[in-house]
């Protein structure tokens, strides 16, 4: 029997290589692997539903969930960040802690990208931020339209600006972006990290919350679901035989370019446990939970759904993990 042809977009990752190679294949499924930069894969995705399976934003997902998209998504999450070292200040403005945020102009990129919604929602929880005094300014359109909540503040950045020079400029006060700005890889002495150690802050916040915050997942369009519904479990087993072929080959450090491999794989180990990436429902209910409350009180979303409901029912089944 001839297998079902499917093209996958995502991120070139190193747990996702095994699937590029072709070391691993998912049972029946004969897969085309396109990578992408995400915001490409993302837009392409969101605005015009171009690929068969997609690695995509988790909030462009619950956006796009809400009203009513044609695809659903895997317990899959290839894409996790820790985002305090993308808070950035500008020096000699008041800003001494996060809560000197309050009453501020502070940058996004979009208020749907998923590395600003956990900055915000993180913010907001543990470090006394109140997001209704700021002024969000925003760089890009929205890949899908939505209303914000009525409380936020929301300004767009002028055609011919960005947000970095804004915030050298003095128009601006901070910003909470998804990559690094120029001026903090440039060293400029106008700005500065919001956290000094992110290092240490990030550890401090995945132990007291438990959250290593989902920046994707993985969706696959409802027709394939609906004629085919074996083809979720099947991915879903393919990323994690993927993923654990990874840690099998990081376990040598020829594999790597890093100096001290062995040291940030034990110290990894004994922040995280065996596994960083989960994929499964039990392991992420903090973090889709946390997810799906910051996009409701922000107005992302008309109403909260249950974690379950987010995912294809056939993909929900507990894997077994081989290592």
């Amino acid at each position: 029997m001839s297998k079902l042809r499917l093209t996958l977009a995502c991120g070139d990752y190193d747990f996702l290589s095994p699937l590029f190679d072709g070391t691993v294949k998912p049972a029946g499924v004969d897969l085309t692997v396109l990578t992408m930069p995400s915001p490409e894969r993302h837009g392409r995705m969101l605005r015009h539903e171009e690929f068969d399976v997609c690695e995509l934003s988790l909030v462009g997902y619950l956006v796009a969930r809400d009203r009513g998209c044609n695809y659903n998504a895997i317990p899959v999450f290839p894409h996790r960040r820790f985002r305090h070292s993308y808070m950035v200040k500008r020096t000699g403005c008041g800003i001494e802690k996060p809560s000197d945020l309050n009453g501020k102009r502070v940058a996004l990129d979009t208020l749907q990208n998923s590395a600003g919604l956990w900055m915000r929602g993180i913010l907001q929880d543990h470090y006394g931020v109140d997001l209704k005094t700021i002024e969000w300014w925003c760089q890009e359109e929205e890949d899908v339209p939505f209303e914000p909540a009525k409380w936020m503040k929301l300004k767009r950045v002028p055609a011919g600006k960005n947000v970095d020079q804004m915030l050298l400029d003095a128009e601006l006060e901070a910003a909470l972006y998804p990559e690094v700005l120029p001026s903090i890889r440039n060293s400029s002495p106008k700005v500065a990290l919001l956290f000094p150690d992110p290092k240490a802050a990030e550890i401090d916040y995945y132990r007291k919350s438990g959250i290593f915050p989902i920046m994707h997942t993985v969706v696959i369009k409802n027709h394939i679901l609906e004629k085919d519904p074996w083809v979720a479990m099947s991915l879903v087993q393919a990323f994690q035989r993927a993923k654990e072929v990874c840690f099998e080959r990081m376990r040598d450090p020829r594999s790597f370019a890093l100096v001290w491999v062995q040291d940030l794989m034990r110290e990894q180990k004994e922040i995280f446990g065996a596994d960083p990436w989960p994929y499964n429902l039990d392991d992420n209910r903090k973090d889709l939970e946390a997810a799906i409350r910051y996009e409701y009180k922000q107005g992302m979303i008309k109403k909260k759904p249950e974690i379950e409901d987010l995912f294809f029912p056939a993909s929900l089944q507990r894997i077994q993990h081989y290592v």
